[in-house]
């Protein structure tokens, strides 16, 4: 386990840990806070983001007016030890503007990763009226077979260059595929890894 210990901050400055918070499921870069070690250990302790405040001079748990609070799911130390990084998962909007982030990256980032997490949830839940949990509900034959369709259709539309089309129906087939994955209990990370072994 990671102790605040562990961190390189140097004997001058004001001890203050510099910490990046990303999605964990999206990528998605959230915002830059800063911890002292007692922001720290309520983070590893409660399971939720608290940093230093270097205006108010305190601490503040990220989301104790909003309730949008960031969940720790993991953390990591940079190679020069003195910057951690925390993949959370956000309740809400991240940013006091009522935006995903602080940063204005493209909304459209890491979609695929939200998609997918949408997905998972419907398979949860089989909520009545959703096309994703018919495709459930049919079983893997039928969703592999929509995979097939989704697939020909993409060909057909690169193969006539017809661009905007090709991302319609391929953007149809990353659906369907994603639905495949989850009936198989498989993930995006899964791709991942996999083709990370083969890249080695």
């Amino acid at each position: 386990m990671i102790q605040f210990d562990d961190f390189n901050l140097g004997k001058t400055g004001d001890g203050l840990l510099p910490v990046i918070v990303q999605d964990a499921v999206t990528l998605k870069v959230l915002m830059l806070g800063y911890m002292n070690r007692e922001a720290f250990d309520k983070t590893v302790q409660e399971g939720r983001v608290t940093f230093f405040s270097r205006t108010r001079g305190q601490l503040w748990t990220k989301g104790e007016t909003s309730g949008n609070y960031l969940y720790v799911k993991e953390m990591f130390v940079d190679c020069d030890s003195d910057t951690l990084l925390i993949k959370a998962l956000p309740a809400g909007p991240v940013c006091h503007r009522g935006t995903t982030a602080c940063f204005d990256t493209p909304d459209e980032e890491g979609f695929i990763r939200t998609l997918s997490e949408v997905i998972r949830g419907r398979h949860a839940e089989m909520p009545d009226g959703s096309y994703t949990t018919k495709l459930f509900v049919k079983g893997v034959k039928a969703i592999a077979k929509k995979v097939g369709e989704e697939t020909t259709e993409s060909i057909i539309e690169a193969v006539d260059g017809n661009r905007s089309r090709f991302v319609y129906e391929t953007a149809d087939l990353i659906y369907h595929y994603l639905v495949l994955l989850e009936q198989m209990g498989c993930s995006i990370s899964d791709l991942e890894k996999e083709l990370a072994l083969r890249h080695r």
